[in-house]
């Protein structure tokens, strides 16, 4: 898909690069997009999830491409097995995020799978086409044709 093609063109070498001071680096950028589909099989299988909930120890963010490819490829088949077969009754449960005691939302979880995680891997595949525009890295087609490739 879209976001797999995106995260093939991120140039090795280049991942401490950000466009501002205030951005994510590109590795960062590449690495977040890549684990983002995690969060459909935390929606799927848990009821909540804390934000203050630490990173497992030993975690190292994807440091080349090929490891960002890797991590997104893991991530997106477990996402698919875990939505195969999910009734509307699972869909409709409520979820929650949380940070610390504090609830940010409560919500269906197929509203949270499609405001927080896909529509948030949307946001993030934009900003990731314009780090690689800004690296002349030539796009792919996405929502049509790209200036650098047709549909």
């Amino acid at each position: 898909g879209v976001t797999r093609k995106l995260l093939e063109r991120v140039p090795d070498g280049q991942f401490d690069w950000k466009p501002h001071a205030k951005s994510m680096t590109l590795g960062r950028l590449a690495g977040h997009l890549a684990e983002l589909p995690h969060w459909v099989n935390i929606t799927i299988t848990q009821d909540s999830f804390d934000m203050a909930t630490p990173r497992p120890a030993g975690y190292q963010p994807p440091a080349t491409r090929e490891a960002v490819l890797a991590l997104f490829d893991e991530k997106a088949a477990a996402a698919r097995a875990a939505l195969a077969g999910r009734g509307d009754g699972e869909l409709m449960a409520p979820w929650t995020l949380l940070q610390g005691k504090q609830t940010l939302f409560t919500m269906p979880r197929a509203s949270v799978l499609r405001t927080f995680v896909f529509n948030h891997m949307v946001h993030h595949r934009g900003q990731l086409s314009v780090y690689l525009r800004m690296h002349d890295v030539p796009l792919p087609s996405m929502y049509g044709p790209s200036a650098d490739e047709a549909i």
